[in-house]
């Protein structure tokens, strides 16, 4: 089976549900991301599927992991496919501007099931992201990872990023170091 980017919705959710029920996180940074996705899906799938799509800005705040919260930036959620789920990756920015606000710490966010980490996914996922993220008039991207995430660092290198340089995040984040990234995005 080959690999793609497909939009979420009803079609691709069973799959997507697994995954979370077999102990996926969509948000690394929240423990409980799993359970409130499921719980949204449960109240109303189709609005969940809506809500993954937010180019507009629209929808409530969002929660950071200090259990504070901030306005929702522009910004959607792209599915990993081979056949079934195998991971996200999400393009967020602010409307009019390539900077992101501090509680951003960049344009992209990707993770891979467990059971397909190794594979290229994340790669690729970020390599067909790209187009994508031209057509919102992005000139470059910033995307961070912590310093020993190696693979993740991977992943941009091969994408073309290049270091940007080291910040220390806003302390709701709760860990010491990022690494940010930029990619350039030819026109």
């Amino acid at each position: 089976m080959s690999f793609s980017l497909v939009t979420p919705s009803l079609h691709y959710l069973p799959s997507y549900i697994a995954a979370l029920r077999k102990g996926w996180l969509p948000n690394n940074m929240r423990q409980q991301s799993a359970i409130e996705e499921l719980e949204r899906i449960e109240r109303d799938a189709q609005g969940y599927i809506d809500w993954l799509d937010s180019r507009n800005a629209q929808g409530e705040v969002i929660p950071l992991p200090d259990g504070t919260f901030v306005p929702r930036l522009p910004g959607f959620r792209q599915w990993m496919w081979d056949g079934e789920f195998c991971g996200s990756i999400a393009l967020r920015w602010q409307a009019g501007s390539n900077e992101l606000p501090d509680f951003c710490l960049g344009h992209v966010g990707y993770s891979v099931v467990p059971w397909k980490q190794r594979l290229g996914y994340a790669t690729q996922a970020l390599k067909l992201l790209l187009p994508m993220a031209r057509e919102q008039d992005l000139a470059y991207l910033v995307i961070s990872t912590q310093p020993e995430n190696t693979a993740s660092q991977k992943v941009i290198l091969n994408n073309g990023g290049q270091f940007l340089d080291a910040i220390k995040p806003p302390v709701f984040y709760g860990h010491g170091e990022e690494w940010r990234y930029r990619l350039e995005l030819m026109r």
